[in-house]
């Protein structure tokens, strides 16, 4: 029989033990790489790993920043009531056409044209893909959102995001996989709908980071303790919620409640870093407009954006959200209403292309509300289009 001295064993116990510990880093990179791989679409492997949707909560119209028209310069001033009366709701309050009040130039090696009210976007037009195919069928605010984010004129469906969470998850387990940056100036139209996760998992909706005091409430203690004591503290509580699952089985909104728990514990550290500015640059801040009283607010959350896909977040949505009354900025009070929002987003806008060159980030969505019709209503275009 062959005898085992205790120096052997112990050999043996401490190399099993480190072998189990890079067992499990390794699966958990392995996990992360074939959900990547396994979720690439046909066609060739995609370069973006992350998504930053800016969405302007108002309704200015392409005619007046990206789509100039030459037929609506020379159609100026005509009615054109009869021409859309069964096609709104509200046909008697269209008014003439307008043409736009902004000059148009031409910009860049791709030759886009800009409005004068984008004069920091024209300087990146080469870096930006102009889609102006795209049009949409809704008549109200609300669901001109739902199809925007949802892809449906219908409420309770996954938004954008949430599916790009529920497909691709997240590559930095200590942040959530999406991410809304809302508004100092209040929630769009339709609140955290914009946001949802519909029928899928709970665990998928956008976690809100607030833009004014602190950004995820109840996310840290108001008072310290040893380190010890808070690592018992949650074991203690892990414990208990996963004999509280075990009996209530098939509950996905207790699982995600359960999961949402343990994250905000790994956000602790993360979240303080990922929005720390002062790690960037003199130079960075201001290529974003911090500092400067018309850009700050929206020029901050640009740059956290980035920072935040820089660690691994899949989407990140951040919202501008003009009002006037408690409604978005649009072109209804006429034109140089829009002028506050456009001028609050140009320079954090801008910046981006310039200073996102990193290999985390390849993809921007740039998004509005429906945009108004082509007419002139209350010496502004109208907003029921």
């Amino acid at each position: 029989m062959q005898t085992l001295s205790r120096r052997t064993f112990l050999e043996s116990v401490g190399g099993g033990l480190y072998g189990s510990a890079l067992l499990s880093l390794l699966q958990s990179e392995e996990s992360s790489a074939a959900t990547s791989r396994n979720r690439q679409p046909g066609g060739g492997a995609p370069r973006a790993k992350s998504v930053i949707q800016l969405f302007m909560n108002g309704g200015p119209s392409q005619m007046d920043l990206f789509d100039p028209k030459p037929e609506l310069k020379r159609q100026h001033g005509k009615p054109y009531f009869h021409k859309i009366a069964g096609e709104v709701e509200f046909p008697e309050a269209a008014g003439a056409l307008m043409r736009s009040p902004f000059r148009f130039q031409q910009h860049g090696e791709c030759g886009m044209w800009v409005s004068e009210v984008m004069p920091h976007l024209a300087q990146r037009v080469d870096d930006i893909a102009f889609i102006r195919s795209m049009h949409t069928t809704n008549l109200t605010h609300e669901l001109a959102l739902f199809k925007i984010h949802c892809g449906r004129m219908l409420p309770g469906l996954p938004s954008l995001g949430a599916w790009a969470a529920y497909g691709l998850g997240t590559e930095n387990q200590d942040l959530p996989a999406y991410i809304v940056l809302d508004d100092p100036q209040g929630l769009p139209v339709n609140g955290i709908q914009s946001w949802q996760s519909g029928f899928l998992p709970p665990e998928h909706q956008g976690t809100r980071f607030r833009a004014t005091g602190t950004p995820v409430l109840n996310l840290k203690r108001e008072f310290s303790e040893p380190d010890a004591i808070t690592q018992a503290e949650r074991a203690f509580i892990n414990e208990i919620d996963q004999r509280h699952r075990r009996q209530r089985a098939g509950q996905p909104r207790l699982a995600a409640r359960i999961a949402s728990y343990q994250l905000a514990a790994r956000m602790q550290l993360a979240t303080t870093d990922a929005l720390d500015l002062q790690q960037e640059s003199a130079h960075t801040q201001q290529l974003y407009g911090i500092g400067q009283k018309e850009s700050d607010s929206y020029g901050r959350r640009c740059l956290i954006a980035r920072r935040l896909v820089e660690r691994g977040v899949r989407f990140v949505q951040l919202y501008v959200n003009g009002q006037i009354g408690g409604q978005p900025f649009t072109t209804q009070g006429g034109p140089g209403v829009m002028l506050p929002s456009n001028g609050s987003a140009g320079g954090g806008t801008a910046a981006r292309p310039e200073a996102t060159r990193t290999p985390r980030h390849d993809a921007g969505l740039l998004g509005w509300r429906n945009g108004p019709p082509p007419d002139c209503a209350i010496g502004g275009r109208g907003g029921w289009s």
